[in-house]
């Protein structure tokens, strides 16, 4: 017996942003330097196309031209590097976040610094984590978060002007708006090793961070949010937040276990180079569709 078979419906077209992808994917062989041709022949995009996105690519820093040659530029490599970071950060914390959450029942944070914003790097959720309007890759205001000013409290004082050129806008009620309480904030944050959020991000829900430091700058902070007990109940979480943070950072650049060596942080963990940067670049592939 025949069957009738479904014509199947034509493929749409690449994007930009696929073409774009194809390129980038073309560089992941051992030779460090195309030309045109090998880029075309790679990626499978035509001629005409590949020459105007490797063009916009090396505008932007993605891509580096030797000649007629192509390779890797210095925002590819240093977004890479940025990327092996938070890996590394990630899985290093991630036990030691379980088991914060397992002793405190509270929904747990990692954050790091980008620009003027914190950006979620895990979250560990509570019984409660529902009423936390949180996300993995998520972004907060740095100014408004416990995270961000454990990390801005043992940073530069060009992240802290930063922020107070981009302004302080108020999200609650309780939201420090005048830079002036914001420095004395940070202030206090420096001194106890501890920030607090008061309900400045959302009503209702406050937070307690630990940043991860040693001699040095801030790398990234732990954090946990309570939805309900107030001023007492973040001291009450203070202890086991910075107990957590300190053994993170041990199991990233201390001795370790059997006699590992100490990793050396590097001295500036801010890097020219971070999430905002790809969201630039997609938002380049998003407008220059028409090519």
């Amino acid at each position: 017996m025949e069957t009738e078979l479904s014509p199947q419906a034509p493929q749409a077209p690449p994007s930009l942003l696929e073409k774009a992808a194809s390129v980038l994917g073309a560089f992941e062989g051992p030779d460090p330097r195309l030309s045109l041709t090998e880029v075309v022949r790679r990626s499978g995009i035509p001629r005409s196309s590949a020459h105007r996105i490797l063009d916009q690519l090396v505008r932007l820093r993605w891509l580096d031209r030797e000649g007629r040659d192509y390779r890797m530029g210095m925002r590819m490599l240093e977004l890479g590097a940025l990327a092996a970071h938070h890996n590394r950060l990630r899985r290093a914390a991630l036990p030691l976040l379980h088991d914060l959450h397992e002793r405190t029942g509270q929904l747990v944070h990692l954050s790091v610094l980008d620009g003027t914003e914190v950006v979620c790097l895990e979250r560990i959720g509570g019984s409660e984590a529902t009423a936390v309007p949180s996300r993995v890759g998520g972004r907060m205001p740095a100014y408004s978060t416990a995270a961000g000013k454990a990390i801005l409290a043992f940073s530069g004082p060009d992240s802290v002007e930063r922020v107070l050129a981009q302004g302080l806008r108020p999200r609650t009620a309780r939201t420090l708006v005048r830079p002036l309480a914001l420095r004395a904030e940070l202030a206090a944050t420096r001194e106890r090793g501890i920030a607090f959020d008061r309900e400045e991000s959302f009503r209702g829900i406050s937070c307690v961070a630990a940043p991860l430091r040693g001699a040095g700058r801030a790398v990234a902070a732990v954090s946990l949010s309570a939805v309900r007990g107030g001023e007492r109940e973040l001291v009450r979480l203070a202890p086991p937040v910075a107990a957590c943070a300190r053994a993170v950072w041990r199991e990233l650049y201390g001795a370790g276990r059997a006699g590992r060596p100490a990793a050396a942080p590097p001295p500036d963990l801010e890097p020219a180079v971070s999430e905002r940067a790809m969201d630039n670049m997609l938002g380049w592939l998003r407008f220059s569709e028409w090519m």
